[in-house]
């Protein structure tokens, strides 16, 4: 009997330890999301190992995850179909290995945030930490405050830690809109706590110089405010959601303003915030090569090959949907519009129900549906933050259909 009350404390211990040495395993991934300067990045080779790891010792599906896995798996069937199409496949395996190492990425999110969701807690805390220094790496390099450090910067724009300021910018916005709403809904005493690093998570956004990026935060804030008004019943909250609203405004208002007395930061951004640029409406430009793209998938229904297109025309689809067409045929851009559709619609349905997970779906969510619409002129392919995002929604999904399921069982 004194065996076994021995052993009792020992495996709680065990069990502990293996929790929290988990915990941070996850927690250092999400970490390494954030600095992509050159590939594979060790974000890729990390997670790929972990991957393996928590198969083996445990990782289960649920079959409400299961529609995630299936059309994601068929996404990159359809890759595997265009390349057949092609003459020389070059590099092509490995950019369709990328492609299948990200789904099982928002896989593993979504497996791993249903089985515990305290993790959603983790996750977001090591974003904002990761956003935030490749932040700072971004607001050092554009300003030439230490030596070296415009190697974080790329045509004269702030990319932190990434090889594009078009992906830079977009990745910080799940962590500021997180941010954004612990401000709105948290204690006014720790409210320093977040807005300090929201500041530094927008000037990096600002400094990205990201049409792409401004428009997905803005919008995502204002989806974010929105949601949270109609979410509360009580005069006081929404009162305040309007306060802090126009705080932030005027905030935001006099930091820009302050920020274009900088002569070169006013001339790239009166440059950038030009609704069309010189390279969307010329005669081959990025609007005309959407017209081509769409009439030449007509004719091509298992695509042209993955990167095909860009050789073909000096660059890339700057359009997922076109992407999807030409890279991984129409098996490919249907079984991607099943899943942008289910994703939204799942989601929305369960966007406001009071559960301990929702304060982590809600920021997910409005950011997705930018990132949705932003897609229509950028490649969001290879984006390892928008998987992210996919595993941090279907978590939910299959959370709350847990929680049906009991209360239904609990009924029954």
């Amino acid at each position: 009997m004194s065996a076994i009350t021995h052993d009792l404390p020992r495996a709680a211990v065990n069990a502990k330890l293996i929790g929290l040495v988990s915990t941070g395993a996850i927690a250092f991934g999400v970490l390494l999301s954030g600095f992509v300067i050159r590939e594979p990045a060790p974000y890729e080779i990390y997670m790929a190992g972990l991957i393996a790891v928590w198969s083996v010792f445990g990782l289960t599906l649920s079959r409400t995850i299961a529609p995630l896995a299936v059309l994601l798996i068929i996404f990159n069937i359809g890759g595997l179909i265009s390349m057949t199409q092609m003459g020389d496949i070059g590099s092509t395996p490995l950019y369709l290995a990328v492609s299948l190492f990200l789904a099982f990425t928002a896989i593993f999110f979504a497996a791993v945030t249903e089985s515990d969701p305290k993790l959603y807690r983790v996750i977001y805390l090591s974003w904002v930490v990761s956003a935030v220094v490749t932040s700072l790496l971004g607001i050092v390099g554009y300003f030439g405050i230490l030596p070296g450090t415009e190697m974080f910067t790329k045509f004269d724009r702030a990319a932190g830690a990434f090889q594009d300021p078009n992906v830079f910018g977009p990745y910080l916005a799940l962590p500021g809109i997180y941010l954004l709403q612990r401000i709105l809904t948290g204690s006014p005493a720790r409210m320093a706590l977040y807005t300090v690093p929201l500041l530094i998570i927008t000037g990096g956004i600002f400094l990205s110089f990201s049409r792409g990026a401004w428009g997905l935060f803005a919008v995502s804030a204002i989806l974010l405010t929105g949601l949270l008004f109609l979410k509360s019943s009580s005069g006081k909250f929404r009162l305040r959601i309007v306060v802090m609203s126009i705080a932030a405004l005027a905030l935001l208002a006099a930091g820009l303003l302050i920020a274009l007395q900088i002569p070169s930061v006013a001339e790239l951004f009166t440059t950038r915030a030009q609704l069309v640029q010189e390279y969307d409406g010329a005669r081959v430009g990025r609007f005309a090569r959407y017209g081509i793209g769409f009439l030449m998938a007509l004719e091509k229904p298992f695509g042209i090959g993955p990167l095909v297109f860009g050789q073909i025309y000096g660059e890339d689809t700057h359009d997922i949907w076109l992407k999807a067409l030409m890279d991984y045929g129409w098996l490919g851009f249907a079984s991607y519009l099943v899943l942008i559709v289910w994703t939204l619609a799942a989601g929305f349905r369960i966007l406001l129900r009071d559960r301990p997970w929702q304060p982590y779906l809600l920021p997910a969510y409005v950011v997705f549906i930018g990132h949705v619409a932003l897609g229509t002129v950028i490649d969001t392919d290879h984006w390892r933050h928008f998987y992210l995002l996919l595993g941090l929604i279907w978590g939910a999904i299959a959370l709350e259909a847990r929680h049906q399921r009991a209360v239904t069982s609990a009924a029954g």
